[in-house]
C-alpha cells in the first residue's frame, strides 16, 4: 500500500484506489471462499470488488461477472472499474429481455458488467456459458430471493463453475429475520458472512458519523375525523371478513396490509365455486381502500389522500367495491374534511410540510452549498413536496420512476434520470425530492441532508436510504412522523428488523460450524482451503445459515494473495 492509503497493485492506477485497512481484510478473505459482505452504504463495497478482481485478473483466473440489479447502476461500476485498472477489456450487458444492449463481447472481455435479467435470458438462451467466470460479483444481494434472476444466475453458476472460482456478493441490509438471510445465502450457495458496522474497531477510525433525528408532530386536529371515519369504515369490512372466517390470525388493530393480501391468496385457495368468493372479496376490496386511504391521511397528508380518491372516481370502469367505498357517508364525510383543509393551507395545516420547510431553511441558510434529498414514499407526494418547496423559495426538482401514470405525473426515462442526477451532483440546485427510486440502484451523490417524509416498516430500505448521507463527511439524517398514527409503528418495526438482522449479521459472522434447516454445514477443513461443491444439478436453495469468521480471522490472507 502507498502512503496516503492507495493501493499500489500491477492492474491498479496509481493514487487512483483507496483502501482502509478492514477493506483489505475483507478482499483477502473473499480470495479464499465465496463471501457475502455487509457493509453500510459508504464504506466501499465497490472498491473490495474491484480489489479482489484485480488480483483474479492478475493470476488469471478467469473473467469478471459483475451483476448490479439496475443498467445505471451497472453504468456506474462499469465506469469506476474504468477510471481504477490500468488496461482492461470490458463489456457492458444492459438492457432489457427482449432488447438488450451489448457495449463489447463476452469471449473477448476481461470483465463484463450485467443486469442479472439480461445474463440468466443469454444462459437461457445458450449463448455462451459461466465456465471461464472466476469471479461472480453479485451487487444489492438482498435482492436474491424468490424469483429474481439473481437466483437464476447463481444455480447455472453453482453447476458451471470452475473449481477455484469465487462469488462475492455484496450488501448494506440483507434482510431483517434469519429466514431471509438464509434465503440469500442458500440461493447464493454462500458459507461465509464478512460484516462490519460503523461500531467496529477496526472501522470506526475511517468512518464520519451519520446524526438521526426523529422528529414528531401532532397530525392536523381538521384531520382527527377524518381519520376517524376511516378507520370505522376498514374496521367493518374486516370484521365481516372475521365472521367469514378470515382475518383471525391476529387482533385487527394490527392486521396490515401483508395480512390483507395474504387474505386474497385464503379467499381464492377455498374449495367452492367461485361465485361464493365474490362476498369476502368485495369486503376485502373495501377494507384495502379504507386502509390505504387512512395511510395517506395519517403519513402523507391530505392531499395525497383526496388525489387517491380522484384516481378512484376516474377509473374507465370502477369496480362495485370502488364505488361503495367512495359514496359512503362516512368517506364523503372524510373527503369534504380533507378537502377543507387543504384548500386552507398555511401553518399548521400540514405539520409534516411545515417541517420539512424548516429543517431544509436551516440547512440551505447555513450552508448555501448543501445539498438535500427528500424522500416520499407516494408519487403524488413526491410532486406535493416539490411544489411546496418552491413556493418557499428553494430550488426543487422530482426525481421518480420511468413509469408514466397520467399526464399530470409523468414518469422520467433514465436519460432525464442521469442529467437530473447530475445537475444536483454539480450543485445547480439544492433539494432533490425522490421516490424510492433513488433509495438504491443510482448514483446519487453524497449529500448534506436526508430527510424521510414518513417512517418505513423496510430496515432494507431505511439503511438505503440513510447512506446517502455521511460517506466524505458528517452526515444528517432526519425523519418526519405524525404521533399516534402508522408513522410511528412503522418507526418500531424497523428499529425492531433492524436490530434483528444486526443480530444474526454478528452471529453469523462469528460461527464456526452453521446449522441450516436440512443439515449442518462445516467449515474448510484449514485455512484457504476450497469448500465441497454441489455436483452439477444437485439441489441448491437447502436455507443453509452462513459459515462465519471473526473479524481477527478476516485478517488472516493468503500467502498467494497479491494484495498489501
Amino acid at each position: 500500500m502507498e502512503a496516503g492509503g492507495y493501493v499500489q497493485h500491477p492492474l491498479l492506477r496509481p493514487e487512483r484506489v483507496r483502501a482502509f485497512p478492514f477493506q483489505l481484510a475483507i478482499a483477502r478473505r473473499a480470495l479464499e471462499e465465496d463471501v457475502l459482505v455487509v457493509l453500510p452504504t459508504g464504506l466501499g463495497k465497490t472498491v473490495i470488488a474491484a480489489l479482489v478482481a484485480a488480483e483474479r485478473l492478475r493470476t488469471r483466473r478467469g473473467k469478471v461477472l459483475f451483476l448490479a440489479p439496475t443498467r445505471p447502476l451497472v453504468e456506474q461500476h462499469y465506469r469506476s472499474f474504468g477510471q481504477w485498472f490500468r488496461r482492461l477489456s470490458r463489456a457492458k450487458f444492459t438492457g432489457t429481455v427482449t432488447s438488450p444492449r451489448r457495449e463489447g463481447a463476452w469471449a473477448s472481455a476481461e470483465a463484463v458488467f450485467a443486469t442479472p435479467q439480461l445474463i440468466a435470458n443469454d444462459l437461457r438462451e445458450g449463448l455462451y456459458s459461466l465456465r471461464e467466470v472466476g469471479l461472480l460479483i453479485v451487487d444489492e444481494a438482498h435482492r436474491a430471493v424468490g424469483n429474481y434472476a439473481y437466483t437464476e444466475v447463481a444455480a447455472v453458476y453453482r453447476t458451471q463453475r470452475a473449481e477455484r472460482a469465487c462469488l462475492l456478493a455484496l450488501t448494506a441490509s440483507p434482510g431483517g429475520s434469519g429466514a431471509r438471510i438464509e434465503e440469500v445465502l442458500g440461493a447464493l450457495s454462500i458459507h461465509r458472512v464478512e460484516a462490519r458496522s460503523h461500531e467496529d474497531p477496526d472501522v470506526v477510525d475511517y468512518v464520519k458519523g451519520i446524526d438521526t433525528e426523529h422528529v414528531r408532530v401532532p397530525l392536523s386536529p381538521e384531520l382527527l375525523p377524518v381519520q376517524k371515519d376511516l378507520k370505522t369504515v376498514g374496521h367493518e369490512a374486516m370484521v365481516r371478513l372475521q365472521r367469514m372466517g378470515y382475518l383471525r390470525q391476529k387482533p385487527l388493530t394490527v392486521t396490515g396490509v401483508k395480512d390483507l393480501i395474504a387474505a386474497r391468496g385464503a379467499i381464492l385457495a377455498r374449495p367452492g365455486p367461485m361465485g361464493r368468493k365474490f362476498g369476502a372479496l368485495y369486503q376485502l376490496m373495501l377494507a384495502i381502500h379504507a386502509h390505504h386511504a387512512l395511510e395517506l391521511v395519517e403519513t402523507q397528508g391530505p392531499q395525497p389522500f383526496l388525489d387517491y380518491l380522484a384516481r378512484l372516481a376516474s377509473k374507465p370502469k370502477p369496480g362495485r367495491a370502488d364505488r361503495t367505498f367512495l359514496s359512503d357517508p362516512r368517506v364523503v364525510q372524510a373527503r369534504q374534511g380533507a378537502e377543507a383543509l387543504a384548500a386552507r393551507g398555511g401553518e399548521g395545516s400540514q405539520p409534516k410540510l411545515d417541517e420539512l420547510l424548516r429543517v431544509v431553511g436551516e440547512t440551505v441558510t447555513a450552508h448555501p452549498q448543501a445539498k438535500v434529498l427528500v424522500f416520499a414514499q407516494y408519487r403524488d407526494t413526491v410532486r406535493l413536496l416539490e411544489t411546496a418547496l418552491r413556493k418557499a423559495g428553494f430550488e426543487a426538482h422530482r426525481f421518480v420512476g420511468q413509469a408514466s401514470r397520467s399526464v399530470r405525473d409523468r414518469g422520467m426515462n433514465q436519460r432525464e434520470q442521469g442529467q437530473l442526477v447530475e445537475a444536483f451532483r454539480q450543485g445547480r440546485f439544492p433539494v432533490l425530492v425522490a421516490s424510492s427510486v433513488a433509495e438504491e440502484g443510482l448514483d446519487i451523490p453524497d449529500v448534506d441532508l436526508v430527510v424521510f417524509y414518513e417512517a418505513l416498516p423496510s430496515e432494507i430500505r431505511t439503511i438505503q436510504r440513510k447512506g446517502r448521507t455521511g460517506r466524505s463527511g458528517a452526515g444528517r439524517v432526519v425523519v418526519l412522523m405524525s404521533r399516534a398514527t402508522r408513522d410511528e409503528g412503522y418507526f418500531r418495526a424497523e428499529r425492531k428488523r433492524e436490530a434483528a438482522m444486526r443480530r444474526h449479521i454478528r452471529r453469523y459472522s462469528a460461527k464456526g460450524t452453521v446449522i441450516g434447516p436440512e443439515k449442518a454445514i462445516s467449515p474448510p477443513a484449514s485455512k484457504g482451503a476450497r469448500k465441497r461443491r454441489p455436483a452439477p444439478g444437485a439441489p441448491s436453495d437447502q436455507g443453509h445459515e452462513p459459515d462465519g469468521s471473526t473479524s481477527s480471522s478476516a485478517a488472516r490472507s493468503s500467502s498467494s494473495s497479491g494484495l498489501p
